[in-house]
């Protein structure tokens, strides 16, 4: 099985097969409009500005799961990443990432791969940890455990890699530099 047998809702509400992202690097990510992650928005636009015409795409799927940080329409979310953040990569309708609604997509995302713990010198992995249990999201060592966990895909739609949110761009842009000079 890969990525290329999932169908997602675009923004507009439009089903999409991932089988139009085939050849393609992917980096897949749920995100929040009122997290403390969201300015990874503008490290994210410059990666795929750096990467786009080598092949990559970033596809986002904004998610409300965690502590409502994402309460609005994905309307308004689309139009607030784009004047705040100018983003010009994809972004897909509201997905639950966690529980029992979670999309067939990002079921199959956490179910092969593993969390590994945030980055222990990242200054918000306290807070992190500490929300992570009493959201009594500890137990599952699959579950993706907060906005702007990030998925590395290659060319032919397997998982490579599980970024969690506290995992530094440079990293990131490194193995995504890696795969594209494969």
């Amino acid at each position: 099985m890969n990525i290329y047998q999932f169908n997602v809702l675009d923004k507009n509400n439009k089903e999409v097969s991932l089988k139009e992202y085939q050849n393609k690097v992917l980096l897949i990510f749920n995100s929040a409009t009122h997290c403390g992650f969201t300015s990874s928005y503008e490290e994210l636009e410059k990666l795929y500005l750096k990467y786009k015409d080598q092949g990559l795409e970033l596809l986002d799927f904004p998610s409300n799961d965690f502590k409502e940080q994402a309460p609005e329409s994905i309307e308004e979310i689309d139009q607030f990443c784009s004047l705040n953040f100018n983003t010009t990569f994809k972004r897909f309708n509201k997905v639950h990432v966690i529980n029992e609604d979670i999309s067939p997509l990002f079921n199959y995302l956490s179910l092969n791969t593993t969390f590994e713990g945030f980055d222990l010198n990242h200054p918000l992995t306290k807070i992190l940890n500490d929300l992570v249990i009493e959201m009594n999201n500890d137990k599952d060592k699959h579950s993706i455990k907060w906005n702007f966990t990030k998925f590395l895909i290659s060319k032919d739609g397997k998982i490579l890699k599980r970024y969690e949110p506290t995992t530094s761009i440079e990293i990131i842009d490194q193995d995504i530099n890696k795969l594209l000079n494969e």
